[in-house]
């Protein structure tokens, strides 16, 4: 399992992630551009003395993460607001990436067409979404309770 984030804008949402990650042992990949500098103090903020713990890999561009699915071949599993599919109804598989769109813009048509499967996190009606760490948590606490238990993490 792993997260990908698609050209993450907000520095604290990155580094909440990232903590996140680095307690479920579990990589995530940054696919830039980010829409703050890398290195940026509330990143490391958000992320506090976690960060270091994180396996974390940053890709240049779309085609660069592209590439490095590929070679792995892992299924690509979006997380919209806008699928068709609960993520309860979802069944994960051990080596799915999870794929956050960007804060302020989601995904581009073209990286929604090269993702094997999307899914989404049911919520109340006419409330649009959820924080994009806090819908990274939710998300993956079920992806990896069908795939392993969380304390063997």
């Amino acid at each position: 399992m792993r997260i990908a984030l698609f050209q993450p804008d907000i520095a604290g949402n990155v580094g909440a992630i990232l903590r996140l990650a680095a307690c479920m042992a579990v990589p995530v990949e940054i696919i830039e551009p980010c829409g703050f500098v890398f290195d940026d103090k509330r990143l490391k903020r958000a992320a506090m003395d976690y960060g270091p713990l994180a396996e974390m890999r940053r890709h240049a561009d779309w085609d660069a993460f592209q590439s490095f699915r590929h070679a792995l071949g892992a299924r690509l599993v979006l997380m919209s607001a806008h699928a068709p599919a609960s993520i309860y109804r979802t069944e994960f598989a051990e080596d799915d990436i999870l794929l956050m769109g960007s804060e302020s813009a989601g995904v581009p048509a073209h990286v929604r067409d090269a993702c094997e499967l999307a899914t989404t996190i049911p919520m109340a009606p006419g409330l649009r979404s959820l924080n994009i760490s806090v819908a990274t948590g939710i998300a993956l606490g079920e992806a990896l309770r069908q795939t392993r238990h969380l304390s063997e993490a």
